[in-house]
């Protein structure tokens, strides 16, 4: 018995050195794969977004170009790759398939003798008016401002002008157009931004380009010369800078045949929170002149980092997505990021929605960004009290999809870590606004704009219940969209750590019911 005893102590301590062995295979094996991770330093620097698209290395602005074709989805932007602040602008290039994981591509267009390569668009020739291909392979044209450094330090005002260029193999290579500029200046400064676009009701080329403080509308059959048929906006809308960025694109009214057109239009200095954001106007288009009985001004995005964001022409299904540029000219080019600078928002579908009889321009995130997020059960409804909170830990922290609904939209949110950083959110139905503050968010000292007080959101029309809130929390991002993007701010933020908790207060009155309060991890976009 005694032996029997013996023996079996010694499997079983065969068994634990077996274990213990097998364990720490596992525990090494696991450690070598971060440390593979860490030492590689792709895409892992201090508040890298891992899944916003950012470029590799080196400056990043505006995005241009934003076409699909043969199943992918071009992004060119604007980007200087000798520094991480800005300078002689080139287009760089990235492609993807779902418009969420992205391939980086060679520099698509470089500075010449015209000057620097400034913000534009792209469209398919498929008709091959330009001539630059054949029926079988149409060409890819973009078109873009030249910007004349030199013309500009001497004082000149006709610095800017309209050039082309053109790709027969999707975007891999470029040739420009000989007959650059295709459209001269007279003596307008700020005169840039070219969004191009087939005009259905003409049957030409439609192209938009900002003049200072307004919009010019041109025509064109060939995509080389060119013809103003119209003006807009020098007695609408927002004023306090420059008018950047065009766009000009149809849209049904939800739940409806109804169309309308809708103009967006980026302004810097002049946003409602400070420096830069993206304004827009819902109207009529009759092939030639835009109009709008609007008399508000109304934004895409309340917060101060969503700015010269336009949409994606050729989309299947004629789908209208945004991506605009997550920055702020007030800091752009101090942000505390080494190695690159910028990135962009998450792609969204544009929708017009009637609220109130109001005609409002909703944007959510695009459905193929649930390919990448990892579906959570929602948690059990939760019921605080008044004047009482709730403090939820967080799973994923900065690279998490939140969701939940509120029964009243009258509450006090707030992030935070171990370090004592606080992002704030206060969501106030009864005074009809939204409150964010980063003030506390993290690193901050890097600008005196960064801050700048407490950002305001007005939501006349936001439902009293529920009330869907959305965030999608990024290494050095948040974007909130309340009521599938009928209100929606979106900011930068450099925590010190990662959020490890979001705190919720009651402020109804009342018992705040939370229900389907879900957080999902969203998938690193990087390989």
């Amino acid at each position: 018995m005694v032996k029997v005893l013996q023996k079996d102590k010694c499997k079983f301590l065969l068994l634990c050195i077996i274990v213990s062995i097998y364990g720490c295979k596992q525990e090494v094996e696991k450690i070598e794969d971060q440390m593979k991770i860490e030492t590689s330093g792709y895409y892992t620097e201090p508040y890298r977004p891992q899944f916003h698209f950012s470029p590799q290395e080196k400056w990043m602005n505006d995005p241009n170009g934003l076409v699909y074709n043969n199943g992918n989805y071009h992004l060119f932007y604007q980007y200087y790759p000798d520094s991480t602040v800005w300078g002689p602008m080139h287009w760089g290039h990235a492609v993807s398939k779902d418009l969420i994981k992205w391939e980086h591509k060679p520099i698509a267009l470089f500075p010449d003798k015209h000057g620097y390569i400034f913000s534009g668009s792209a469209v398919m020739d498929t008709a091959n008016t330009s001539g630059f291909g054949t029926e079988d392979n149409p060409a890819l044209v973009a078109i873009f401002t030249y910007h004349d450094r030199e013309g500009e330090k001497a004082g000149r005002k006709d610095f800017q002008t309209q050039g082309i260029a053109y790709s027969l193999d999707d975007g891999n290579s470029w040739t420009k157009y000989e007959g650059n500029p295709v459209i001269g200046n007279d003596g307008v400064k700020d005169f840039r931004d070219p969004k191009v676009f087939w005009n259905e009701k003409e049957q030409k080329w439609t192209m938009l380009l900002v003049a200072g403080d307004h919009l010019q509308i041109w025509n064109s059959n060939n995509l080389k010369e060119w013809k103003k048929v119209s003006e807009f906006g020098k007695d609408k809308g927002a004023h306090g800078g420059v008018w950047e960025c065009p766009d000009l694109f149809p849209l049904k009214i939800e739940g409806s045949n109804e169309e309308k057109w809708v103009l967006l239009i980026s302004i810097n200095p002049g946003a409602p929170n400070g420096g830069s954001g993206t304004q827009y106007f819902i109207g009529d288009f009759d092939g030639t002149t835009f109009t709008t009985e609007q008399t508000k001004n109304k934004w895409i995005d309340l917060g101060r980092d969503n700015y010269a964001g336009v949409t994606y022409n050729n989309t299947p299904n004629n789908e209208r997505i945004f991506i605009g540029w997550m920055s702020n000219w007030d800091y752009a080019r101090d942000t505390p990021t080494k190695k690159w600078r910028s990135a962009m928002t998450v792609p969204r579908k544009l929708t017009i929605r009637k609220v109130d009889d109001a005609l409002t321009l909703c944007n959510y995130p695009i459905k193929s960004l649930n390919e990448y997020v990892t579906m959570a059960m929602p948690e059990a409804e939760m019921e605080i009290h008044n004047e009482l909170k709730k403090i939820i830990p967080l799973k994923y922290s900065n690279q998490s999809k939140i969701e939940f609904t509120l029964n009243d939209p009258n509450v006090q949110m707030y992030f935070s870590n171990e370090a004592g950083d606080t992002l704030a959110i206060d969501i106030n139905g009864k005074k009809k606004i939204v409150e964010l503050n980063r003030g506390k968010s993290g690193l901050i000292d890097f600008s005196d704009k960064f801050t700048s007080g407490t950002q305001q959101m007005p939501i006349p029309n936001l439902p009293e219940t529920p009330v869907e809130v959305l965030m999608l929390l990024d290494h050095s991002s948040i974007e909130l969209f309340l009521n599938k993007g009928q209100y929606v701010m979106t900011n930068q933020i450099f925590p010190n750590d990662y959020y490890t908790a979001l705190t919720i207060v009651n402020n109804t009155g009342e018992v705040l019911v939370i229900k389907d309060f879900k957080e999902h991890k969203v998938a690193r976009i990087w390989d």
